[in-house]
């Protein structure tokens, strides 16, 4: 086949304009179909067009799920972290039409870890000498700006870590102080655990912080919520396969007696 000859979707059939192929491992995608993808799924030239097309019934199926979320609880800016707490799920969008933008909704048994990573970004402050020249200041100042990206690592088949940045589109500038240059809050891991204390330009960093830690907590309630259950007792014998009233699967309980599938406590 040429460079130019006419291509098709192998999942619509529809043809696909010149800048429209998304190339699968064994077929072509357009851009239409490649949109309804998990938007954090990154392996689409691995896949297949019968894994692409599992997907898809996947992520129609997530319509039903999405259309039943309530949410108890919300955390960060643009991008946001929605829980809900009855449904123990979530999921992660910066849409402001959910039901139209069809977020995963991730059980938060499939949650393993979650990381905080505070990027600083450093800027020098620059004058000007007699002659009208930038140059640096003596001694140097600089400013310091941050983000904070919260990385939530989950059991799931299209994907393994969501990043989410939880400050928004905006930095946050904690100051600089006016005599040494040096940034007010650097270092002062103390301030985490005593906010009150912290000088007001820093309290936004502060504020950040205390947000991932809150959303870690929500996100690895049912993680903890499990490592807390009792354990079975060394004597319990197997059981055998047993509808979950949970999730309504039916499982064969593991050792702790949780359903295979979704990790509720059945027996």
């Amino acid at each position: 086949m040429g460079l130019f000859d006419k291509k098709y979707c192998d999942i619509c059939g529809e043809k696909i304009g010149l800048l429209g192929n998304r190339k699968l491992e064994d077929g072509n995608l357009c851009k239409k179909c490649a949109g309804k993808l998990s938007p954090f799924f990154s392996e689409r030239r691995k896949s297949t067009v019968d894994q692409i097309r599992d997907q898809l019934a996947y992520r129609e199926a997530n319509r039903a799920r999405v259309e039943a979320f309530r949410v108890t609880a919300v955390y960060g800016d643009g991008t946001k972290i929605y829980l809900d707490e009855t449904a123990e799920s979530f999921m992660v969008s910066g849409a402001s039409d959910l039901k139209e933008a069809n977020p995963d909704v991730i059980d938060l048994s499939a949650v393993t870890s979650c990381r905080l990573e505070v990027q600083e970004v450093k800027h020098e402050e620059k004058t000007k000498d007699k002659e009208g020249k930038t140059v640096s200041c003596n001694p140097p100042r600089y400013t310091y700006n941050y983000n904070f990206i919260l990385t939530i690592y989950v059991d799931h088949p299209y994907f393994d870590e969501i990043h989410v940045r939880l400050n928004g589109s905006h930095t946050v500038d904690t100051g600089r102080h006016p005599v040494t240059g040096q940034n007010a809050f650097r270092g002062e891991i103390s301030a985490y655990q005593a906010p009150d204390r912290v000088m007001p330009y820093a309290q936004e960093y502060v504020s950040y912080v205390l947000m991932a830690k809150e959303a870690e907590s929500g996100l690895m309630r049912r993680k903890r919520a499990r490592a807390e259950e009792p354990a079975a007792p060394a004597h319990m014998e197997p059981r055998g396969p047993m509808e979950c009233p949970r999730c309504g699967a039916m499982t064969t309980p593991d050792a702790g007696g949780c359903c295979e599938y979704c990790g509720s406590r059945i027996v």
